[in-house]
C-alpha cells in the first residue's frame, strides 16, 4: 500500500521544543508503522537558537526571518506531493497567514495543532521589540482555514470553536516507554523541590519564590532547590543556579527531584496551558503540586495523584507534608504515574491521534 505523507510545519528541530515533542513528534514512529510517511520542515536552527532568545542580534535575526521564507516557499512548491499538512501554531513567527493560505490551496488536508492560548499576545524578553510584529488573532483565520483542528485542552478547544466546528480536544501526552525515572547520585539528607521550564517560561518559576523562601526558612539545608531550563537564572538567596535544559539529561534530572512544583499565574494565557511540566514530573513518579489554573484542576485529584495551591500559606502546608513524610511522597507519586499511562499517555492516546488522520482522509 502506497504511504501516506504528512508534512509536519513547525519553528523548531527535531528534539528541541517541547510543545513539538509532546505534541507530534513522539508519534512519529507509530504513524510510520500504520501506513504514514512523516516529514517536520523546521525554520530555526541550531545556530539560529543562540541568537533568538537573547537581546539585540538584530542583522542575525532578519536573515533567520529571510531563511525562514525561503524554506516555507519550497514547502508551499510541494505542498501538493502530500496528503497531509499539519500545522503546529503557525508556519512563520510574524502576523502573517500568507503560506496557510497557499497550503490551503492545495490538495492536502490541513490539521492546525496548538497547546497555549496564542491568540493573546506573549513575546519574550528578548524579542519584545519586535512584538508589533506579532499578530496574535492570525490563529483564528489559520483554524478558520483548517480541515481539522487539535486543541490541548478544553479552554483551547472553546476559542477554536468560534472559528471551526471540527475542533477535537488531543492533550500533551507522555511517551511512558521512554519516560521512566533512573536512579541518580543524591544526598540522602536533603529533599529536592524542583522546577523545569525553559527561557520563556522562567517568569513563571518566580512566582514560586515566596513560598521556597518560607519553606526554606523552615528547614533550611535539608531542602535543596532545583531549576531546569535557564542556565542563566541565579537566585543567591534560595542557593539556586540553573541548569541549562538539554534533552539528553532530562529525565535524569528530574528523577534527581523528590518534589515537583508548577506555580501558575492566574491568567488567561496560563488557562490554555496544557500542563505538561507537571505531567513530566507525574510519569517519573514524582509527587506533584501545580497552581490549579487551566487543566491542571482537571490532571490533578487533590491529594491523590497530587496537590493544588493557590496561596503562599497552601503552598507551604502541602510541601511541608511532602517533605515530612516519605511514605506520602511514594503513594502520590505512584498515583501520578498511573494517571499518566491511564489518561495523558501515548499508549492512550496513539489509537484516536491515528483514527482521526484516517477519517479526515476518507472525507471528500
Amino acid at each position: 500500500m502506497k504511504k501516506r505523507k504528512i508534512l509536519f510545519i513547525a519553528s523548531h528541530r527535531p528534539g528541541r521544543a517541547p510543545g513539538q515533542r509532546f505534541r507530534f513528534e513522539q508519534y512519529f514512529h507509530f504513524l510510520q508503522e500504520n501506513g504514514f510517511e512523516c516529514e517536520l520542515s523546521y525554520i530555526i536552527s541550531e545556530a539560529d537558537d543562540r541568537v533568538l532568545y537573547s537581546k539585540g542580534n538584530y542583522a542575525a535575526k532578519y536573515r533567520m526571518h529571510r531563511r525562514s521564507i525561503r524554506r516555507r516557499r519550497n514547502d508551499a512548491a510541494r505542498a501538493d506531493e502530500f496528503d497531509i499538512i499539519f500545522i503546529f501554531r503557525e508556519a512563520l513567527v510574524t502576523g502573517s497567514t500568507r503560506f496557510e493560505k497557499i497550503f490551503r490551496k492545495s490538495k492536502a488536508k490541513i490539521i492546525f495543532d496548538f497547546d497555549d492560548a496564542i491568540w493573546h499576545l506573549d513575546v519574550s524578553e528578548a524579542n519584545r521589540l519586535f512584538g508589533f510584529l506579532k499578530r496574535p488573532q492570525k490563529t483564528g483565520e489559520i483554524i478558520a482555514m483548517s480541515d481539522l483542528v487539535f486543541a490541548g485542552n478544553a479552554y483551547l478547544a472553546g476559542y477554536a470553536k468560534k472559528f471551526n466546528p471540527g475542533v477535537e480536544i488531543i492533550p500533551t501526552t507522555i511517551d511512558t516507554e521512554e519516560y521512566r525515572p533512573v536512579a541518580t547520585q543524591r544526598d540522602d539528607s536533603k529533599i529536592t523541590i524542583g522546577w523545569s521550564g525553559s527561557l520563556t517560561t522562567i517568569k513563571h518559576f518566580e512566582f514560586a519564590i515566596p513560598f521556597l523562601r518560607e519553606t526554606r526558612k523552615k528547614y533550611g539545608d535539608k531542602i535543596s532547590i532545583k531549576v531546569i531550563g535557564d542556565g542563566t537564572y541565579v537566585n543567591e538567596e534560595l542557593g539556586i543556579k540553573g541548569l541549562p535544559w538539554k534533552k539528553e539529561d532530562e529525565i535524569r534530572e528530574l528523577s534527581s527531584f523528590d518534589i515537583g512544583i508548577m506555580p501558575l499565574p492566574d491568567d488567561e494565557w496560563a488557562k490554555g496551558k496544557c500542563g505538561l511540566k507537571g505531567l513530566q514530573y507525574m510519569a517519573l513518579g514524582i509527587p506533584t503540586i501545580m497552581s490549579p489554573v487551566g487543566v491542571n484542576t482537571e490532571i490533578i485529584s487533590e491529594g491523590e495523584n497530587g496537590f493544588l495551591a493557590t496561596t503562599t500559606e497552601e503552598w507551604v502546608e502541602k510541601i511541608d507534608r511532602l517533605v515530612q513524610s516519605e511514605a506520602l511522597r511514594k503513594k502520590t507519586g505512584a498515583a501520578a504515574m498511573r494517571t499518566v499511562e491511564e489518561r495523558y499517555s501515548v499508549n492512550a492516546w496513539k489509537g484516536k491521534y491515528l483514527a482521526l488522520m484516517e477519517q479526515l482522509l476518507e472525507k471528500k
